[in-house]
């Protein structure tokens, strides 16, 4: 009872964004849905007359439907940018199939003597179509257009990496932030958009199309989903644009602080970490929340703002580990503290560079790195038992990933299985704490932040304190979740605000103070 209250509670504060987020989320589905229909159904008909053509049609769409959708809007957003436009995109493609294939296949079980009937009675093809084979075919024309809304309604989430809006701000942002009333808030209305829309046009499927007008079902639903454009995210022209993460958008140590300490006021998009560097790159932003290690940040030339307020926790990279397989395997943590101190700032940033610009593989980046510092020793017989490593889903975490594998397997006899690419931080706890991985790496920041969850007081009084936040996470993940943090590794990769260097330099802002006295003098 009390997690539903909390639940409720969390909706009643975010009721706003929830509204202006659904809304985005049913204009995404409905503006792509219709593209699909307009385009999809021709070409249905259209295979019904050229059958040779139906198999290359369906194919292609049948492809098209494979893709994953990630890999799709990455695709996409070097030619139309982020926001609305590949989002669209990628939804009509989805939709394709199911359309196409349903209203092939519902014109094709027409009775060929019914259509014979017609044209006895001297109809012409087009007569026959819209009197006889259209109206037949309906009901399962309909089914593949519910499939569709249905399909496009779950996709549609997966938008919000790519700033163009939706409920997928809430997941993401929950999975990061393992904040269950997040996403629960984001779930929720998808799931119950896609019943409803399914339901209405389960009413629309019972129709009797012979005894209404075309016009009738279509200008409604042009008119309605016409409309949705103006439910889409728009950029405010002439001001500046930030684009946060969805986790970066939740934290007190990051959008929430912003506003609380520095009051900053800068309209905001919600991307993936992913593409927001390209976008600064390609000025369709003008400030982000990046990682003060990253590649990119080279790689873009973009330069990291001051946090003159101190609003950004130390985040020190170490191994947390669970306690039960450090007393079965007590080898391992020596192995695993080898690597502390090896690791600083500019050494993580240029191993970074090489995975995330040069797209070097991370386990040729973590070999060479293990091998110029004497680490590397070659792989013993294994037979001992089996360390699962696991990693958050951006290119540091597989380096460090693949610099634990080496170490663990020329310094053993443990068998490792990696288990990268686990997506945020809540993922990798969760699978931690549920005997899924033995150990993954994390930073302090977040172990104190978004895992521990202290107090204001305990806030305010470590914050700053490096040694302060190591022990506390330290002392807290052994006390409440028999997890042990191992040495830290060395680097800060503490979250920073950051702008491309030449706009940074033509507005005077060296500071996240100077961005927000800039913000408010124009």
């Amino acid at each position: 009872m009390e997690q539903a209250q909390n639940f409720w509670e969390f909706v009643g504060q975010q009721s706003d964004k929830l509204w202006s987020q659904t809304w985005a989320h049913i204009g995404l589905t409905l503006i792509s849905l219709l593209i699909a229909i307009l385009i999809a159904v021709p070409v249905g008909i259209l295979i019904t007359r050229k059958q040779k053509l139906s198999g290359i049609v369906l194919g292609v769409a049948g492809i098209l439907q494979t893709i994953p959708s990630i890999a799709l809007l990455g695709v996409l957003i070097p030619f139309l940018g982020i926001g609305p436009k590949p989002a669209i995109l990628a939804l009509f493609l989805y939709a394709l199939l199911p359309i196409i294939r349903n209203t092939y296949t519902g014109i094709m079980e027409v009775n060929p003597a019914v259509v014979e009937a017609a044209k006895g009675m001297g109809m012409s093809k087009w007569q026959i179509l819209m009197k006889v084979e259209l109206p037949l075919a309906f009901p399962v024309l309909m089914a593949g257009i519910r499939t569709a809304t249905v399909i496009n309604v779950g996709v549609a989430t997966l938008a919000a990496y790519i700033a163009a809006g939706g409920l997928g701000e809430f997941i993401f942002g929950g999975i990061a932030l393992n904040n269950s009333n997040m996403i629960l808030a984001g779930a929720i209305p998808a799931a119950l958009l896609a019943i409803i829309l399914d339901f209405l046009l389960s009413l629309v499927q019972k129709l009797n199309l012979k005894s209404i007008r075309v016009s009738y079902l279509v200008l409604p639903f042009a008119l309605i989903t016409l409309s949705s454009f103006y439910l889409l995210p728009t950029q405010i022209g002439g001001k500046m644009l930030g684009g946060f993460t969805p986790e970066f958008m939740g934290r007190e140590d990051g959008y929430l602080g912003l506003k609380r300490i520095y009051k900053l006021g800068i309209e905001t998009v919600v991307i993936s970490d992913a593409v927001m560097y390209k976008a600064a790159f390609e000025k369709k932003l003008d400030v982000i929340s990046g990682y003060s290690t990253d590649g990119r940040l080279k790689a873009y030339d973009l330069v990291i703002l001051e946090d003159d307020r101190h609003i950004f926790p130390p985040y020190y990279a170490a191994p947390v580990v669970r306690q039960e397989v450090l007393d079965q395997y007590p080898e391992l943590e020596g192995v695993l503290n080898q690597l502390s101190g090896f690791i600083n700032d500019s050494t993580m940033i240029a191993m970074n560079y090489k995975v995330d610009q040069l797209k070097e593989s991370p386990e040729k980046v973590a070999l060479d790195f293990t091998k110029a510092h004497h680490l590397y020793k070659p792989a013993r017989a294994a037979g001992k038992g089996t360390i699962r490593i696991g990693s958050k889903i951006f290119g540091e975490q597989y380096i460090l990933a693949q610099i634990y594998k080496i170490l663990i397997k020329g310094n053993t006899d443990l068998e490792v299985v990696t288990k990268t690419g686990l997506g945020g931080t809540k993922i990798c706890f969760d699978a931690l704490t549920n005997n899924q991985i033995d150990f993954y790496p994390e930073y302090t920041g977040t172990g104190f932040l978004v895992l521990l969850k202290p107090d204001a007081n305990t806030i305010n009084k470590l914050t700053g304190d490096v040694d302060g936040v190591y022990q506390y996470v330290s002392d807290e993940f052994k006390h409440q979740f028999n997890l042990k943090w191992l040495k830290p590794i060395g680097f800060n990769n503490a979250y920073a605000l950051m702008m491309r260097r030449e706009q940074a330099q033509s507005l005077h802002i060296k500071s996240i103070t100077n961005l927000t006295n800039h913000l408010n003098q124009n």
